[in-house]
């Protein structure tokens, strides 16, 4: 008899959420970590960067607080104590991980595992190596940030978004950031709260570029109103240490320029992370992404299943959160899918944007008819008083039968949102089916009701 009936190889968000549901549904299951249980999400991603914009939002509130009439004063910030509460707001919920694990009966595996043979693999711990087998085995490793081959990359004070959550304390005077998609307007909307000068360079024509248009351009704009310097269109050709700062020289539409910080944070991208993985001899199959995988996320090794950023395009929490769920409901027999199309996703920037499905665009791609419905909040009274900048709420559906198929956000409080347009994309809900409910005055919500009626 094996050891174990499953071992989850990586404890992030889709990992752990695997390793639990597998222990709810009987199976003996055990769960390999290198580092600490959380993953990036917990330690190094989601969690810190939401956190530290917290702390900069409640700082930049009292600054701006005039309008309202609060007056703070000589008001100032500590930027090591921010990142103590990002650790702290991290340690506890890794607590929570812990407590979680040991309550289910899942054994936690402190090391590097790899896997030699299918249903065997070796964890490399403080103690040395041990082999353990399993019926099956359940990659989760999720990814690590890109660093491209551009000259002078590994400069000093050039950072991926992982070392500069893990302890960079000290406030910079400039920073460039490489990179406009999610990571990189986040960090923007981090130091520029705090006074930074930042500036934002990006190789396509606006930030966001694999999002709806309008959400990429309405951000730039409002990121400029806050001080951020935003180049789009650009792309980076070197850096070099100069006695001013780190110097990214750019070519923007066969233009140079260039862009001087005390630091740099490259944002380009994320990986699958699979390295050392595989004993040499075991390959298996790969696509653009990561490893390929089947419709219930086997790889093309018998009895090796992957989940999550090391084989999904989409790398989100939720996501690999999801897929684990379904892989062990799979596992043991049950019935079990993920609904890809309505996938939300959301950008904690100054006002927030969340998104799911289809954008008109996209559908227009595809061949199918679409009425699309705009609510600009100019009027709504949560946005007047709040004063946010430009938001709007934008809803397509199916022009002939009626079902919702994306929304586009960008408002406050837009993450928290966006939930019931996942659900009637998923359900074949309709915008007269979402307005039979009211929505309460005054909330952003109720620009929602009329983008739907429109």
């Amino acid at each position: 008899m094996s050891d174990y009936q499953l071992i989850v190889i990586g404890a992030g968000p889709g990992g752990y959420t695997a390793a639990l549901q597998a222990a709810k549904l009987g199976l003996r299951t055990a769960i390999v970590e290198r580092r600490e249980v959380g993953g990036t999400c917990l330690n190094r991603g989601c969690i810190p960067t939401k956190t530290l914009l917290h702390a900069s939002q409640v700082y930049r509130d009292a600054v701006d607080g005039a309008p309202a009439g609060v007056h703070a004063g000589d008001i100032t910030f500590d930027l090591a104590e921010m990142f103590a509460y990002k650790r702290g707001v991290s340690e506890k919920l890794r607590g929570g991980i812990h407590a979680l694990l040991k309550g289910a009966r899942v054994d936690l595996l402190e090391g590097t595992a790899r896997i030699d043979v299918p249903g065997r693999v070796t964890v490399t711990g403080p103690a040395g190596e041990t082999a353990y087998t399993a019926d099956r085995l359940l990659i989760a490793t999720g990814s690590v940030p890109v660093r491209p081959p551009i000259p002078g990359l590994d400069l000093p004070g050039v950072m991926t978004s992982d070392q500069l959550l893990e302890g960079s304390d000290t406030l910079y005077e400039s920073l460039v950031i490489m990179g406009g998609g999610v990571i990189g307007v986040e960090f923007a909307t981090f130091y520029a709260n705090l006074g930074c000068r930042v500036t934002l360079i990006e190789g396509m024509d606006r930030l966001l570029p694999t999002m709806d248009r309008e959400l990429g351009q309405n951000l730039g704009q409002i990121l400029k109103k806050q001080g951020v310097q935003v180049c789009t269109r650009s792309m980076v050709d070197r850096l070099e240490q100069t006695p001013e700062g780190i110097a990214v020289h750019y070519t923007a539409k066969e233009t140079p320029g260039c862009a001087v910080g005390e630091a740099v944070l490259c944002a380009i991208g994320r990986r699958a992370f699979r390295d050392g993985l595989f004993a040499r001899g075991l390959t298996p199959e790969t696509n653009g992404h990561g490893l390929w995988v089947d419709e219930h996320y086997q790889t093309s090794i018998p009895g090796v299943y992957a989940i999550g950023d090391v084989s999904s395009p989409v790398q989100l929490a939720h996501v690999a959160a999801a897929q684990g769920a379904a892989c062990v409901e799979h596992m043991a027999g049950l019935s079990a899918g993920v609904c890809m199309d309505a996938v939300p996703s959301c950008i904690y920037c100054r006002p927030e944007i969340a998104a799911v499905g289809l954008t008109e665009a996209e559908a227009k791609e595809r061949g199918i008819p679409v009425k699309t419905g705009k609510c600009v909040m100019g009027g709504n009274a949560r946005t007047v008083i709040a004063d946010p900048g430009r938001c709007f709420m934008k809803v397509t559906a199916h022009a002939e039968t009626g079902a919702i198929l994306g929304a586009q956000l960008m408002c406050p409080n837009a993450s928290d949102i966006i939930g019931q347009l996942g659900q009637a994309i998923a359900n074949g809900m309709t915008p007269g089916q979402l307005l039979a409910a009211m929505r309460p005055h005054p909330t952003y919500e109720e620009a929602l009701s009329e983008a739907l009626e429109s």
